[in-house]
């Protein structure tokens, strides 16, 4: 009897233990993210795709002329946390909503979408810079454009300086027409915050365009 007893306690300890493991496992599983879930904001660039991105040799303003001509700075980088340049038209309000916004240099797009609240559609290029010291290995800069009406570039594809790829927008109508713009430095893709208490990756657009425009001053003319 007290065999029986034994017995009929080690498979019910048994019994217990592979129900405790098929549901670990189960919730193992259905915690993983599968394929069809990853979000390209968390991918980081490899420097086999940091090699394959296009040589940026100038930079242009991404609304207006080239110089940035008939716009206005409203929100400058880091007045009240802001971490980019909100550029208008000239003629403020909602007068540019649908103007053309265009790639600052040549480069590879790569986030599209709406990442979230308060930022609308968003456009990430990123572009292989040479490196100040020659010595040292190019740059990876990203160029992000945000509150956008229309994204015109895939996921993926190579774009041009001075190519149009989106169109001012309002962030589907929660602030006036404007073109969120800012400067990242380095490999990680995401989308991130638009206020910081600290700069964190970012640099001033105006102040980083200024100085890696590669075009005399007086130049305009369209991307090769």
């Amino acid at each position: 009897m007290r065999r029986l007893r034994q017995m009929l306690t080690f498979l019910a300890l048994s019994a217990s233990a592979g129900l405790l493991w098929h549901e670990t496992r189960a919730l193992r599983v259905a915690s993983r993210p599968s394929a069809a879930s990853f979000d390209p904001a968390l991918h980081r660039l490899g420097a086999a795709e940091t090699a394959a991105l296009p040589l940026a040799s100038r930079f242009d303003h991404p609304l207006g002329s080239e110089h940035g001509a008939l716009t206005y700075n409203a929100r400058p980088f880091r007045v009240a946390r802001h971490l980019g340049d909100d550029l208008n038209g000239i003629g403020g309000g909602n007068s540019d909503l649908g103007d053309p916004v265009h790639a600052i240099a040549d480069g590879c797009v790569v986030y599209a979408g709406s990442p979230g609240p308060g930022w609308g559609k968003m456009l990430i290029l990123a572009h292989r810079v040479p490196a100040d010291d020659p010595v040292e290995p190019p740059r990876v800069i990203q160029s992000v454009y945000a509150h956008l009406q229309d994204i015109l570039a895939e996921l993926g594809a190579r774009v041009r300086r001075g190519q149009r790829i989106a169109t001012v927008g309002s962030a589907e109508g929660q602030y006036l027409a404007h073109l969120h713009f800012e400067i990242r430095e380095g490999p990680y893709i995401n989308p991130g915050t638009g206020y910081a208490d600290t700069p964190l990756n970012r640099v001033s657009p105006e102040a980083f365009i200024f100085q890696h425009r590669g075009a005399p001053a007086h130049q305009l003319n369209p991307p090769p």
